[in-house]
């Protein structure tokens, strides 16, 4: 195995799924060390208060430390750029992405870095793209990529990013971090625009009967 490859898209640890899933942690938690040493802090992490579960996480890095990402048809990222690789959350904390992702912006402006560049997924998630994607992409890729790794195209461009390299469905995106302070304006506007929509879910909640 390269060890300069993580877990998902970072290292495709999948061709031989039914014998890596507990490689792939282990694969995953020695690239993370190894970056850590190397680089420095490459991921962020969201923790439930009352409970101190971690129902979300950011994986960052620079480009070269991610090669299967050059397998993405809309390939290479910028030099100058990280790479936002993932971003997850547990069902029902699918809002703490957008914190997420402020706090890897956060981050790599303390440290200098000119932008944030990530690959979106465009589609419905049917199964057919799943597969089709997982073909792009090429061995090393199961059918879940898209689900397990991919973040949604629409939430990317909420955060400020914008298409530099389009594709049906693997869109790279950009986010510059050296034009004054637009992307932390976008960002407050994705984190307002999930309050309204909780907030109208909250509306349309029948009355508790007690």
């Amino acid at each position: 195995m390269d060890r300069d490859d993580p877990n998902s898209f970072e290292s495709g640890m999948v061709e031989r799924k039914s014998a890596v899933d507990h490689e792939s942690e282990f694969d995953k938690e020695a690239w993370i060390s190894g970056l850590l040493l190397e680089w420095g802090t490459c991921g962020q992490v969201a923790v439930e208060s009352t409970t101190g579960r971690v129902v979300g996480s950011a994986l960052y890095a620079p480009p070269g430390r991610v090669p299967r990402a050059r397998r993405f048809p809309t390939a290479p990222v910028g030099s100058d750029a990280v790479l936002l690789s993932t971003v997850s959350a547990e069902p029902g904390f699918e809002e703490i992405s957008v914190t997420l992702i402020d706090a890897v912006v956060t981050d790599v402006v303390r440290r200098g870095v000119r932008a944030i560049e990530a690959f979106g997924f465009t589609g419905s998630r049917e199964p057919l793209e799943r597969d089709l994607v997982g073909l792009m992409l090429g061995n090393g890729f199961d059918t879940d990529a898209c689900l397990d790794c991919l973040m949604p195209t629409q939430l990317l461009i909420d955060c400020g990013f914008e298409t530099v390299a389009a594709d049906l469905y693997l869109p790279r995106l950009r986010l510059e971090l050296d034009e004054g302070l637009g992307w932390k304006s976008a960002v407050e506007r994705a984190l307002e625009k999930l309050v309204v929509e909780a907030a109208a879910d909250l509306s349309g909640a029948p009355t508790p009967v007690g």
